[in-house]
C-alpha cells in the first residue's frame, strides 16, 4: 500500500478506537518503506486490550492488509507526556 492509502486506512479505522473502554492513547505506524504498519496502544490493563484483541478483530485485519496482525505487551512503568510525567 502507499503512504496515502496507508493514512487513508489508518484514518478511516480511527473512529471505532476513540471509545474502547481502558484505551488511553493509539499511534498508528508505517515504516518509511511501507513494508510493515501497525500501532502502539497504551491501555490501563492487559485486561482491557485483551478484551479487544479477539478473533473478530484479527480476522478483520487480516482482510484488511492481507497479513494476520501478531500482538506484544509490554509495561510501560512511565510515561512523559509534554506537561507531566505520569508513574505507575
Amino acid at each position: 500500500m502507499t503512504a496515502a492509502d496507508v493514512k487513508s486506512s489508518f484514518e478511516a479505522s480511527a473512529p471505532s478506537y476513540q471509545n474502547l473502554p481502558g484505551l488511553m492513547r493509539k499511534h498508528y505506524l508505517r515504516a518509511e518503506d511501507g513494508s510493515v504498519g501497525g500501532g502502539v496502544y497504551l491501555w490501563e490493563s492487559r485486561a482491557a486490550a485483551e478484551a479487544v484483541y479477539d478473533d473478530a478483530w484479527r480476522q478483520r485485519l487480516t482482510e484488511r492488509f492481507g497479513t494476520a496482525p501478531t500482538v506484544e505487551y509490554f509495561e510501560s512503568p512511565v510515561t512523559v507526556d509534554p506537561d507531566r510525567i505520569t508513574v505507575e
